[in-house]
């Protein structure tokens, strides 16, 4: 039986903060890449999990897990929560559900077919979705571009 790796956490913590992916970090220690997630964990260094399931209440089918309407979902639901996600793909998130909101639809899932659009019955899952992103962005803020320059 062999004998098992020692990952210094101090080692571990000013690695982990110059940025060493988890692959780097495990092939350093000697160790598996689930076995430097566990060592960030144990000594405080992963970033906390996000819990997506108000924004995405179906389990799903794992064809469909990185689709559209699953990852824009996602991605809103991360704001909300204040986690980190690139700007670009936040603008993509409200561009989609304020097209969804603005025309009166709403999205659903079936496990066979994956994600389909509806009209709005009731509460609009989306729009509640939407609105926990907005509270934290900001009321209204949507794209981040600069207004044209009027040259003056």
């Amino acid at each position: 039986m062999g004998r098992k790796a020692h990952i210094d956490r101090d080692e571990l913590g000013r690695l982990v903060a110059g940025g060493w992916s988890n692959a780097r970090l495990a092939a350093h220690f000697g160790v598996t890449e689930s076995g430097i997630l566990q060592a960030k964990r144990a000594a405080g260094l992963a970033k906390p999990m996000l819990d997506h399931s108000a924004a995405i209440p179906w389990k799903l089918n794992r064809a469909h897990n990185q689709t559209g309407p699953a990852t824009n979902l996602r991605n809103l639901s991360a704001v909300a929560q204040g986690g980190e996600v690139p700007r670009m793909k936040v603008n993509t998130a409200l561009r989609w559900a304020h097209r969804l909101v603005d025309s009166g639809l709403d999205i659903s899932y079936d496990p066979e077919e994956g994600f389909f659009e509806t009209p709005v019955a009731g509460e609009s899952h989306v729009e509640s979705v939407l609105k926990g992103a907005l509270a934290v962005l900001g009321e209204g803020e949507g794209e981040q571009e600069e207004p044209p320059q009027n040259g003056s």
